[in-house]
C-alpha cells in the first residue's frame, strides 16, 4: 500500500513502494527463475531434438571450416576461395544440394555472390557424397509431398529443380525404399 505523507502546508503526498518491492515484480521474478531452472534441467524432448539438430549443423559447419582451412594450409589459396569452399561444403552437407545447385548458390546475385573462379575452386575441392544428397532429397519428396518415383526423378534432374545428374537421381530412386 502507498504511504500518505502530509507536509507543513497540509498538502497530501503519496509515497509509493520501489518497483522491486511490488507484488507484480516479485511474481515476475519467480516466474523467470522457474523458467530458467526448467531450461537448465533439460526441458522438453523437442528442445532436446532442436539442440541435437543445432549441434549437427554446427558440426557440419565446423567440418566445412576445417576442410577449408586445411586446404588453405596446403597451398596459398585466397581468403575468398577458402570462404567459397567452406560455404560449398556447408550447402552440400547440411542442405543435401547437388554440385550444380551449390555452384549456382555460390555465384548467384541472390545468393553468395562469389566470382565464378572461386565457386569453381570450391566445387573442385569440396567433399560431399552427391549420391547420398540425391537420396536425401528423394526421401524428402517421397515423405513430404507423396511424389511418384518418376516425378521424383524429374525433380532431382530438373534445371528448375535440384540439378542432380541422371546417375545420381537413378541411385536415389534405386535406394529410395532401403
Amino acid at each position: 500500500m502507498a504511504k500518505k505523507i502530509v507536509d507543513e502546508n497540509g498538502n497530501v503526498y503519496v509515497q509509493k513502494k520501489p518497483f522491486y518491492k511490488r507484488v507484480w515484480f516479485i511474481i515476475l521474478a519467480v516466474v523467470v527463475v522457474i523458467v530458467a531452472i526448467s531450461n537448465m534441467s533439460g526441458g522438453s524432448n523437442s528442445a532436446k531434438t532442436n539442440s541435437a539438430n543445432n549441434n549437427q549443423t554446427k558440426n557440419s559447419a565446423q567440418i566445412s571450416q576445417e576442410t577449408a582451412s586445411s586446404s588453405s594450409k596446403k597451398s596459398n589459396v585466397s581468403a575468398e576461395f577458402t570462404a567459397a569452399l567452406a560455404k560449398a561444403n556447408s550447402y552440400a552437407n547440411t542442405m543435401s544440394m547437388s554440385k550444380a545447385g551449390v555452384y549456382d548458390q555460390l555465384t548467384s546475385q541472390a545468393g553468395e555472390k562469389f566470382p565464378a573462379d572461386a565457386a569453381q575452386y570450391a566445387i573442385d575441392n569440396m567433399k560431399a557424397d552427391f549420391n547420398k544428397n540425391a537420396l536425401n532429397k528423394a526421401k524428402s519428396y517421397q515423405s513430404q509431398m507423396q511424389m511418384s518415383t518418376d516425378a521424383i526423378r524429374d525433380q532431382l534432374t530438373s534445371e528448375a529443380g535440384e540439378k542432380f545428374t541422371p546417375e545420381e537421381a537413378n541411385y536415389a530412386i534405386q535406394h529410395l525404399n532401403d
